[in-house]
Formats: structure tokens, sequence, C-alpha cells
């Protein structure tokens, strides 16, 4: 795999989630991707990434054989807009609603939106309100 630029600099690193069916997986996250303007970053050997996201099966080389399912995964939106687009394009491709796009009472202005992706992951988009960013990531080139 050749990797031409990442970003870095941002509340996580990576995560990965180990699924039973990869092209079911595949089109699900392409499809509420898309949405947040994340581009699939590549594919190997039963697996697939995104920015700082890696999707693979229980038999891949990064993964030790289990499914580990039931995992938290919040992406971040730029506007409530955003936030009902992901919930529509998860449902549209194989998510179940798992909290309707809205505010939350975690902080003033969190609005969320979350799906269980096909493996019973709980995915959410979220956008946290207006604010002020030092800057958007670190960009690193290889």
């Amino acid at each position: 795999m050749e990797i031409q630029e990442l970003h870095r600099g941002r509340l996580i690193d990576h995560i990965q989630l180990i699924v039973r069916d990869l092209a079911a997986s595949q089109k699900f996250y392409s499809a509420v991707l898309d949405v947040l303007n994340i581009p699939i970053g590549g594919t190997g050997d039963g697996y697939f990434w995104a920015d700082e996201l890696v999707i693979s099966t229980a038999d891949s080389p990064a993964a030790t054989g289990q499914l580990t399912g039931r995992h938290h995964l919040a992406f971040q939106a730029q506007d409530r807009a955003m936030v009902d687009a992901f919930y529509k394009a998860a449902l549209d491709h194989g998510g179940k609603g798992n909290g309707a796009p809205g505010l939350r009472e975690y902080h003033p202005d969190y609005y969320a939106a979350f799906v269980l992706d096909p493996d019973g992951n709980n995915i959410e988009a979220v956008y946290h309100g207006k604010a002020n960013r030092s800057a958007a990531s670190v960009k690193v080139t290889f």
C-alpha cells in the first residue's frame, strides 16, 4: 500500500473495526464517508482504510482472528445537514437506526445521529456547533 498524504493532529489516530462481511462493510462505509467528504484511501488483502479508520476481516494480517463488534466511532460533520445526510446514507446502505439526528445534551449545540453498521458497531456523525480551530489538521506527505 502506498500512502501519499495523511492528516494528523485530531483526537483519533486510528480505529480498526473487524467485520464479518468486508463487501457489505465497504458498501456501507463508502456511502457514509462519501457524505462526510472522507475518501476511501485504499484497499488491501482483507481490508480497506479511510483516514484514521481501518476496516478488516478477522483473517486479515492486521487482525487477531476475532470479530470485535459493538465499538463506537464518531465522525466529525461540517454542519447539521451533513449529520442528516450521514443518517440517511447509512440507513440506505445496510445500517440500522440507533438514534435519529437531533440535539443531544452532551454540550450546547451537540447535534448527532447514531447508526449500527452491518456488524453492530455504533457509528455516529456529530456537529459540535460553531467553533474555532487552530488548524484543520497537520498534513503529512510521504
